[in-house]
């Protein structure tokens, strides 16, 4: 049985996209909107969510100016939402800081800053739409995480420790809501070629395109799954990697980014 109520039909479904400027979100946004979803696209910079927007019915996006650290900003389109759609029924809060980081070049600065995106801005979304949600007792939330919030992985300082932040929140989240008939999709990524990920100089194992990624969530979201991880022959891997002893654990992972 499926941990969420599966997602059978996505026509007319008010989607809002938090993070929908490139990579994952972008190809999201589309994705949803070529099945039919109505798709609200947030991001602090326009410019890009304008073009995806030119490319459908007038009526079938909304695009909404966020910055995520910003409380109000938050809220004022969640308001814009309802004005224009009545109620939202599924927040997927993609948005997130990536920065390659090790001990020798740790930046306590740039790490409050990814921290404060990845792990601050999904909980003020959440708690924008959650008494709506709850009051009705539907709707839906999905959190791009990552594999990389499993367990330590090299370069990760920062951005390690907020995904597995998320993790934990999902999965607190899916306590409380699942008796409320709202559903929670905890979504991990393993490796997405984006502009994020082309700063990496090691190996990434089973790379795929934001295309792919899309896919894999839409199909987590209509299968009605708790947990979307992908590509499966890279984030199966890690998670048997965490029941392994620390030294089978570490020499894997050195073999496996070749650092």
């Amino acid at each position: 049985m499926p941990l969420n109520q599966p997602i059978n039909n996505f026509i007319n479904k008010r989607v809002w996209i938090i993070g929908a400027s490139s990579g994952i979100g972008e190809a999201t946004a589309h994705s949803l909107l070529k099945l039919g979803a109505k798709v609200a696209l947030s991001a602090r910079k326009t410019e890009e969510l304008h073009k995806i927007q030119s490319q459908y019915p007038e009526d079938q996006t909304l695009v909404l100016p966020c910055d995520v650290l910003d409380d109000a900003a938050i809220e004022n389109s969640y308001k814009t939402i309802k004005e224009f759609w009545g109620d939202l029924d599924l927040l997927l809060y993609v948005a997130g800081i990536y920065e390659p980081m090790r001990a020798e070049e740790f930046n306590l600065s740039a790490a409050k800053n990814i921290i404060a995106t990845n792990v601050i801005g999904p909980m003020a979304a959440c708690a924008t739409v959650l008494p709506d949600f709850i009051i009705r007792q539907s709707g839906g939330i999905g959190i791009v995480s990552s594999v990389a919030g499993y367990s330590g992985l090299p370069k990760a300082l920062a951005y390690g420790p907020s995904k597995a932040a998320m993790i934990n929140f999902c999965e607190n989240l899916y306590y409380d809501l699942k008796p409320l008939g709202i559903n929670v999709y905890m979504i991990n990524p393993g490796f997405v070629a984006t502009r994020a990920t082309a700063n990496n100089d090691f190996y990434m194992p089973a790379l795929i395109s934001s295309e792919a990624a899309a896919d894999y969530i839409v199909n987590g979201l209509r299968d009605g799954e708790f947990d979307i991880h992908f590509p499966k022959r890279f984030s199966l891997f890690l998670k048997f990697l965490r029941i392994l002893p620390y030294s089978v654990y570490f020499f894997f992972i050195k073999r496996i980014l070749k650092i």
